[in-house]
């Protein structure tokens, strides 16, 4: 009977302050890791195993504190923290920037060092000035120090073949299935204060400047002016962040009809009770919001950017970045013309279905640390 893949291989996975994708991605395949043989563990912040739970996968956790930004002295402790963490070790995963230059530092330090993946989940924040500067050199230097760099769509590839990295491959992150709505469209929408037919548009996110949310905005204030749309949508957004009080201070001000949720765990419920969902972000690579709402057949209006139409196809509605003309254009066409919203929601559907559920990413992910590893050492040798 054949080893399993990793049998005996020592892995790390490694991931810097997380409460959506990448953490959501990271717990996704550990049940795989460990039934493929290998002793796994997370490191990461703290809060992270409180969030996500790793341990409850069957991996081990250290705490490794990697803050979300640059801390020069933060990251030097997170360093030396991962150096031990990581020593024998065979393979480190990190996924994302911040967690990659923590380990290839630690690598350096570790004698024999492991084989480094690297994970580009995002691409570098917008902005200029010595900050990005350093972030440039830093993304430069961690693919470069990478044996294998995996990119969540082919823009993030195709940047890291320009830096330098040695091997790049695209990897796409699937999104775990929601859990089964828990209640009726109409007792979700009694919830919420919808009464009759009003529609109801979601949003799901974190309250980050990448997700747009000033535009989603303006796209609100926009169509809530248009005589064609009444009474107005109620938009609901789930997620929390730095920008709920300017966000929640704006809506105040303007009377708009949004209402900020929090941090949810009943999204399949939200999506089930949903007439349309909206993406409005500056930069996604394959967004777990934009692949939840196509598989419950919610019509999807998303920004076109980063992975995103290589993602969806002809699947959704998609408009330019930061235009909130065109986001409120399509959100009226789409609510307004019950046909149209029916073919995007079936086109989402079969277009989800081209996707690689999370059995086939996570068997994915083993093929390629087979491949850097190669086979299990027999038992005496």
């Amino acid at each position: 009977m054949a080893e399993p893949a990793l049998q005996d291989r020592r892995i790390t996975e490694v991931l810097a302050t997380s409460t959506g994708g990448v953490g959501t991605h990271v717990r996704s395949v550990l049940p795989a890791l460990v039934g493929s043989g290998a002793a796994v563990q997370v490191c990461g912040p703290r809060a992270t195993e409180e969030l996500f739970g790793f341990t409850g996968q069957a991996a081990a956790f250290a705490p490794v504190e990697i803050s979300a930004g640059l801390a020069p002295g933060a990251d030097a402790r997170a360093v030396q923290a991962l150096r031990r963490a990581v020593a024998g070790d065979d393979l480190v995963h990190a996924h994302g920037l911040r967690a990659g230059l923590v380990a290839a530092a630690a690598l350096r330090l570790v004698r024999p060092p492991a084989r480094l993946v690297l994970t580009l989940h995002n691409a570098l924040p917008e902005g200029g000035g010595l900050r990005r500067r350093v972030l440039e050199q830093a993304e430069r230097a961690t693919v470069r120090a990478a044996d294998l760099v995996l990119a969540a769509s082919e823009d993030l590839a195709e940047n890291a073949r320009r830096l330098g990295a040695r091997d790049v491959r695209l990897a796409p992150v699937s999104a775990p299935p929601l859990p089964p709505a828990t209640r009726t469209r109409v007792e979700v929408r009694e919830e919420l204060g919808l009464v009759d037919d009003r529609a109801l548009v979601v949003a799901v996110g974190r309250l980050h400047p990448q997700k747009g949310y000033d535009v989603l905005l303006d796209a609100v204030a926009r169509w809530s002016a248009d005589q064609r749309v009444r009474p107005a949508p109620l938009v609901v957004v789930a997620g929390d962040g730095p920008l709920h009080d300017e966000l929640a201070g704006r809506i105040r001000a303007e009377a708009l009809p949004v209402t900020l949720l929090g941090r949810r765990d009943d999204v399949g419920d939200l999506l089930s009770a949903a007439d349309l969902c909206v993406l409005p972000s500056r930069w996604e690579a394959r967004s777990l919001t934009a692949q939840e709402a196509l598989r419950a057949g919610v019509p999807l209006v998303a920004t076109r950017t980063g992975g995103l139409p290589e993602l969806l196809g002809a699947a959704a509605e998609l408009v330019p970045v930061g235009d909130a003309g065109a986001l409120a254009d399509a959100v009226v066409r789409v609510l307004g013309d019950s046909a149209h919203a029916e073919d995007l929601a079936a086109a989402g559907l079969r277009q989800a279905a081209t996707w690689p559920d999370e059995a086939a990413t996570a068997a994915q992910l083993i093929d390629l640390y087979r491949e850097l590893l190669g086979p299990p050492v027999p038992p005496g040798t």
